[in-house]
């Protein structure tokens, strides 16, 4: 036997593909979608309205039982169907957590 060959012997091997991502997966805690206040609501609402079409953001959403952040470029914003998409993730209206913009988009932010 080669020495390749038997090298081979002693690789890792994964049996049940994908099975440690869903390990993973699984000892990720839950999190519970945080309702917001009618303040703050209207406050991020007032934000939406501000952003334009290849407006650079980041963005705060709930996702899949998760908060992700992402910051890019919108690619689109469509108030009717509410959703919002930066570069190629839409991210609906719903979801949003947070948002804020670089300091060349003015969209107003309180605190």
């Amino acid at each position: 036997m080669s020495r390749e060959e038997r090298a081979k012997q002693f690789m890792p091997f994964a049996a049940l593909k994908g099975h440690k991502e869903a390990l993973e997966e699984k000892e990720k805690p839950v999190v519970e979608k945080m309702e917001l206040s009618e303040e703050r609501a209207e406050e991020l609402s007032f934000q939406l309205s501000q952003i334009r079409k290849n407006d650079m953001i980041t963005v705060v959403y709930f996702q899949n039982r998760d908060y992700l952040k992402i910051t890019g470029m919108v690619s689109k914003i469509d108030f009717q169907s509410r959703y919002l998409k930066i570069v190629n993730v839409k991210i609906p209206f719903r979801d949003i957590y947070d948002l804020s913009a670089d300091q060349t988009t003015h969209i107003h932010h309180l605190e």
